[in-house]
Formats: structure tokens, sequence, C-alpha cells
């Protein structure tokens, strides 16, 4: 494994490159083990080729309480198929193995990741080729020990804001982030909707205010023109129910069809 691929200097790398090239990056999730495991495989190679700058990796969880009714039914669907934390890591040790080199950020939930152990999850997942993690519901209070392991490996850690966040968790969340911030669209679950918050630019002033650290923002982008709107804020546009959801519906060629009108939204 090469050091292009590893840890928080790829994610630092993304970041560089497409400021570099006046553009946001292109985050796409996708839930491993939906609509099974070699096809969640398959969906993020197609990611990958569609032009996304760094993939976040889900991994299912049987209460998924941020999360909307599409990513809970996928997880639902990987769960029954027994898809386990292990399998995720497994998955990107898999991609990295068939050639991807984007950066890899695991996004589950605590329940699982205690259960696997915190300083195992780490290690393997470092061992696989994954470059970070995103807890959503790790309050940020509680995430010295992740964060500890992070900087062990030289891995990223990303938090989340709401749009209701005070100044005090703000400076709090993003003097432990490493790598980039997670900006939550709305205060709400995941899920795309037909049009972005109308404070969203207020809401991204203020955290800007308190950081320079690169921001991404998700929940609720679904088409390129919310895509290249949230661009020309911020420094990643994450998507994710609208490409499980073409993906159920219409399979991988939409899918990786979606993937690219975004990835090209994300320019300035």
């Amino acid at each position: 494994m090469t050091a292009a691929i590893t840890g928080l200097t790829a994610i630092d790398a993304v970041f560089a490159t497409t400021r570099a090239q006046n553009r946001a990056a292109f985050m796409p999730f996708f839930t491993i083990g939906f609509p099974d495991y070699d096809t969640s495989i398959k969906v993020i190679e197609a990611l990958v080729e569609a032009g996304a700058d760094a993939i976040e990796i889900g991994i299912p969880f049987s209460d998924p309480l941020a999360d909307g009714p599409t990513i809970q039914h996928s997880s639902q669907v990987s769960l029954q198929h027994g898809t386990s934390v292990a399998d995720c890591i497994k998955a990107v040790a898999t991609l990295r193995e068939r050639g991807v080199t984007v950066p890899m950020v695991l996004m589950g939930y605590l329940n699982p990741v205690m259960a696997y152990g915190v300083q195992r999850y780490v290690e393997d997942a470092a061992a696989a080729g994954v470059n970070g993690f995103i807890v959503p519901d790790l309050p940020i209070e509680e995430a010295d020990e992740l964060i500890g392991y992070c900087k062990q490996h030289n891995l990223s850690f990303t938090p989340l804001l709401a749009p209701n966040s005070t100044p005090e968790r703000i400076r709090l969340a993003t003097s432990k982030a490493r790598g980039y911030v997670y900006l939550v669209s709305v205060t709400g679950v995941t899920g795309a909707r037909d049009v972005l918050p109308p404070d969203l630019a207020d809401y991204v002033r203020r955290v800007r205010g308190l950081t320079t650290l690169p921001l991404a923002l998700g929940f609720g982008i679904s088409r390129p023109e919310q895509a290249k709107t949230v661009a020309k804020m911020l420094d990643g546009v994450v998507v994710a129910s609208a490409l499980i959801r073409l993906m159920e519906t219409d399979g991988l060629e939409a899918v990786k069809a979606l993937a690219a009108s975004l990835h090209a939204a994300c320019a300035h």
C-alpha cells in the first residue's frame, strides 16, 4: 500500500487538489451490503469511476437515529444479509486491492463500534486502508478515546455540526476535528429533499468564522443544481439517499450517471 492512499494525509490532499481546481469535493455515501455485499462493492467502484473524490462507507445499524427512511432501509437489507463491522472493513481492503485509491471514511454508529472494540476498530480499519471515521451519535465530549487512536494511526476524525449548534459547540467540535468537518444541512434526519434550507449561507458563515478546516455538507442533497449551490459555499458535497434510492429503482448505470452529473456540478 502506498502512502498516497493512507490516512489523514490523503484527505488533506483531496481538499488541497479540489481547492486548486476551484471545485468542491464530491463525497458520496453508500451502505455496505446493500442491495447485497458484492453489489455494494461494485457501486462504490462505479462512484469512483464517476468522479467521487472520497467515499463515505456506510456501516449498517439497526437503529440509525440520524438517518431517514432510505438509508434506514439500506441498513435493514444489509443486516438481513448478515453484514458486520468486520465485513465493512473488509470491503475497504477489497476496494484497495481492486485499485480504488480515493480516501474512504467509515461512517457508523457508536454501538457497533463499541461492540467491536474502539482500539481494534481503528487498528483493523487502518490496516485495511481506511482514511478516517464519522460516528454520528458520538458526543464530541466523549470522543477523546477514538480521537487518540486516530492520532496514533494518522487517521481523520470528522465531527458533525447542526444548524442549531452553538458557537461554543462549534469551537469544541472543530478543535477536535481531524481532516474536515461535516455540516448537517437540517435539524433532522437524512434524506433527499426538494429544496435546500434558506438559512444555509448564514449557517456556513457561522462555522467558517470559527475554523479554517474544510467543511462538507450532507443531508438532503439529491440533484445536480443543489450540489452546485452547495459547492459554491463549501469544500465538500455529500450525497447518500438519492444514490441508494436510485440503485434500488434503476440500477447501477443510473447511479453512475447521477454520480457523474453531481461530480460535474461540484465545479464552481
